[in-house]
């Protein structure tokens, strides 16, 4: 298969799991960063400065184009690096090196924000949700990954408590719309959700922002007794002795609070969409790079997304009535 006939079924969104559109958005930003980190490691290469022009020497195998779209269909499919394309395997693996970090340092879309803002750390998500009034949803995810070799240091540091496997575990946010907001926090398995989050820093933002509310699960509890006013967990269940009518309340209490959170789910759900968030079958140390550019790349999907307000129940004068 030519690259020319390659590059024309490799655009499909069935295959690099984004539109067109969003694969031109994405060469347009990103093709100058890739530029200048060339440049820049051929010059601590030499060591001297460039001694010809711009151009000479040998060309490329892939273009700039050719190696993000080589990136997404792995990051979407998973497929093998030596049946893309019909070129060498090394030339596929260097390109999705070279362009796996670019994604990750993007940084998550801003809903309704057309001005190219994006949110990169914690505080900057904490700080649109307090400018914007939108309340947080935040959940735990864990990925499987290849178990380390037998006899190496921390071995048991990847096994999670719950799914009883080697994990690793990432921290998903997002608005009341599913829309995603920031993800990371990439722990070993073994660490509790909330020790993850509270490494993050999470604690010291709610101390900061007052105003800023979240809806978490029951993993986050202890969070939710340190802010009270600002962090909604799932009530308590009542002792098996307690009145039917308490624990009827129980369920529903359960039921509203579930219903507000589960948009972060979905959030969760689109991430796992993408083969490489399925099962980790690569390094460890290169998971926070790959989950890190799945995520801005689904930030970018679900950004796009139109902002449902619910409609007002408030009454409203039709006429002033004649006295």
């Amino acid at each position: 298969m030519t690259k020319k006939w390659a590059r024309a079924a490799l655009t499909h969104p069935a295959f690099c799991g984004v539109s067109r559109a969003h694969l031109g958005d994405l060469i347009e930003e990103l093709a100058d960063l890739w530029l200048v980190r060339c440049e820049s490691e051929l010059r601590e290469r030499r060591g001297a400065e460039r001694q010809r022009e711009a151009g000479a020497g040998p060309k490329h195998n892939l273009v700039f184009t050719d190696r993000l779209l080589v990136t997404l269909v792995h990051l979407r499919t998973g497929l093998p690096h030596a049946a893309l394309y019909g070129i060498a395997r090394s030339t596929i693996s260097r390109a999705i090196g070279e362009t796996r970090p670019l994604l990750a340092m993007r940084g998550f879309t801003v809903p309704d924000h057309h001005s190219g803002a994006r949110l990169r750390t914690l505080a900057d998500v904490f700080a649109y949700a307090e400018a914007a009034g939108i309340r947080l949803r935040i959940d735990g995810a864990e990925t499987q990954v290849r178990h380390p070799k037998a006899g190496r240091p921390g071995r048991r540091a990847f096994i999670s408590g719950k799914k009883k496997q080697n994990t690793i575990k990432t921290t998903t946010i997002s608005d009341g719309q599913g829309r995603l907001l920031w993800s990371g926090a990439d722990r070993p398995g073994r660490m509790h959700d909330q020790t993850a989050m509270r490494t993050e820093g999470i604690a010291e933002q709610f101390r900061l922002r007052p105003k800023v509310t979240a809806e978490v699960d029951e993993g986050y509890r202890g969070l939710a007794n340190e802010f009270p006013d600002q962090i909604s967990a799932p009530p308590k269940k009542p002792k098996d002795d307690a009145p039917l009518s308490e624990q009827y309340a129980w369920r529903e209490m359960r039921r509203r609070q579930s219903s507000q959170r589960i948009c972060v789910e979905h959030a969760n759900a689109e991430l796992r969409q993408w083969r490489p968030l399925q099962r980790y079958t690569g390094p460890r140390e290169d998971y926070a790079a790959t989950h890190h550019g799945i995520a801005s790349l689904v930030s970018d999907h679900s950004a796009r997304r139109p902002t449902h307000c619910k409609p007002s129940t408030e009454l409203v004068l039709a006429r002033q009535a004649a006295c």
